[in-house]
């Protein structure tokens, strides 16, 4: 029952972000001969500095197929998609039900606080990594349509640092959705936290491959063909402590 309670929750939010995600990996995959032809058009940009490098190493990105995808996908839109995602479904739970009364009925189950908690998240990283695999594995379904190919294994691996790496969000969200009794401030902290890191990366590029988003887009592998493990442990161990944090947080709550 508590597993139905949880996906009749975030269903929409899920669906919602499979159907975003399922179009916009398409559009990648068909927009890329479309781009093929303009590339030419581009005149050379002369621009000193960081963002002189940023432009010209994201032409060069784009010349090449699987370069293309990391940068427009791996690196932006699937990246920056997810983690809203991964912000949206975090929220919730029992403090944000106490208005409605929708507290006391979850808290009368014949379950812990624990359980109730971990279903909740369970369920949210069930749906995340769905979020996470099946748009991606559209690209290697797609390519063959407009005369490429793209690695089903880049996909998988490029997709599973993404969930690994991001659930460090979705943690984070349901940790504050235990101290805030509504939905909208965990989410706008979150958001505002990362879009702050975001900015740091760019600002400071000693942050870069070893920071949360390059962990997520696997920045490492695509250069390296390397695995950043020791980063996707740290992101695992921060989440799981997190989401203990979380359930301490709702075991001490009076309802």
């Amino acid at each position: 029952m508590l597993w139905y309670k949880s996906w009749m929750e975030t269903r929409w939010r899920f669906l919602i972000g499979l159907a975003l995600l399922m179009c916009s990996a398409a559009g990648t995959v068909l927009a890329y001969p479309q781009l093929m032809k303009l590339l030419p058009l581009v005149p050379k940009l002369d621009v000193g500095g960081e963002i002189g490098r940023r432009i010209n190493e994201s032409l060069e990105l784009v010349r090449d197929y699987r370069g293309y995808v990391w940068a427009q996908w791996f690196r932006q839109n699937m990246m920056q998609m997810w983690a809203v995602f991964a912000v949206l479904l975090g929220t919730g739970g029992l403090l944000t039900q106490t208005s409605g009364g929708g507290a006391m009925f979850t808290l009368s189950l014949p379950v812990t606080r624990a359980q109730l908690v971990g279903i909740r998240a369970a369920t949210g990283l069930a749906e995340l990594l769905v979020l996470a695999f099946v748009p991606s594995l559209l690209l290697p379904l797609l390519s063959p349509v407009i005369g490429e190919s793209y690695g089903v294994g880049d996909a998988l691996i490029h997709s599973a640092c993404l969930f690994l790496a991001g659930t460090v969000l979705f943690s984070l969200t349901v940790l504050l959705s235990t101290a805030f009794s509504d939905v909208w401030r965990p989410a706008l902290i979150v958001l505002c936290t990362a879009t702050v890191v975001g900015l740091a990366e760019r600002l400071f590029p000693v942050l870069s491959r070893s920071s949360l988003f390059p962990l997520m887009s696997a920045e490492t592998y695509f250069r390296t063909s390397g695995v950043p493990w020791l980063g996707l442990l740290a992101s695992m161990s921060v989440s799981a402590a997190m989401l203990y944090a979380a359930t301490r947080n709702i075991e001490r709550q009076d309802f």
